[in-house]
């Protein structure tokens, strides 16, 4: 996701930043699965799994390594890769459930203390989930928010870092095989993920029709944003639907769930 304001003589540093920077967290995630495997031999890691990871490393590596084409389409293919593919790859890879099984029983009752604590609960919550992600697109692309940001290679960074984040937190709130406290059910999690669906598709009209949207940028360039940003979010929602899905496991008797405490964890603790 590379625009008008990067000047040449930043590219090759940018670069050289990012790519170094994902190659240090495929590094560690390999360091983690090791000592995961050592630490229990009769619980192995999934290698579909570690391949899922490498996968979301390689889609944000697309998104940010320059030379990209300028413009307002290619903001979008970084925004639909940062904030919707790379975040499901990387979610689907339980990320949380390596780190639990690698770290020593001490750092893993920390991790769950976070998860636990009333900051990770509301952040982890599928409403809150969806507001920082699919929410802040109508104050980015409906304010001056978006030219600001593009105008500043901070800015610039800073929507990238928020695209990503939020969109993990989306994933995870949706489908994560992670261990979640107090995740609702089935049904709640659909509905915010329709309202998600809806919210795109208007956005994308909007943007379209240039109905109270604030972009600079041609009006072509902007209807083809517009495009992407229509199909690409379509195709991505529906591998969200089709990985909870997947994921979902019926409640037990009792409010527990496989979800919370499966074999594949190693973790029997509660987290809700």
């Amino acid at each position: 996701m590379t625009e008008h304001h990067h000047e040449a003589g930043t590219v090759l540093p940018q670069a050289v930043t990012v790519v170094l920077a994902l190659l240090t967290l495929a590094a560690v995630h390999r360091l983690a699965v090791r000592r995961a495997v050592r630490r229990n031999p009769a619980l192995s890691w999934p290698t579909w799994r570690t391949v899922s990871f490498v996968t979301g490393l390689v889609l944000i590596a697309v998104a940010l390594v320059p030379p990209a084409p300028a413009g307002f389409p290619a903001h979008m293919v970084g925004h639909m890769l940062l904030g919707m593919y790379a975040p499901l790859a990387l979610v689907l890879a339980a990320p949380v459930t390596l780190a639990l099984r690698a770290l020593s029983p001490a750092g893993a009752r920390r991790i769950t203390a976070v998860l636990h604590s009333p900051p990770g609960r509301l952040a982890v919550h599928p409403v809150s989930a969806l507001l920082l992600s699919t929410g802040s697109l109508a104050a980015l692309y409906f304010t001056p928010l978006y030219n600001t940001a593009m105008s500043h290679p901070a800015g610039h960074w800073l929507m990238a870092a928020h695209f990503l984040l939020s969109g993990c937190l989306f994933a995870h709130a949706m489908a994560g095989p992670d261990p979640s406290p107090r995740r609702p059910g089935v049904p709640a999690r659909l509905a915010c993920l329709g309202v998600a669906i809806a919210a795109h598709a208007l956005i994308a009209q909007a943007l379209y029709g240039g109905f109270l949207t604030d972009v600079q940028a041609p009006i072509d360039q902007v209807r083809r944003g517009a495009e992407i940003m229509y199909y690409g979010g379509d195709i991505a929602e529906l591998l969200l639907a089709a990985a909870l899905v997947t994921t979902w496991r019926p409640e037990r008797r009792g409010g527990r769930t496989p979800a919370t405490a499966r074999p594949e964890t190693g973790i029997s603790g509660r987290t809700g």
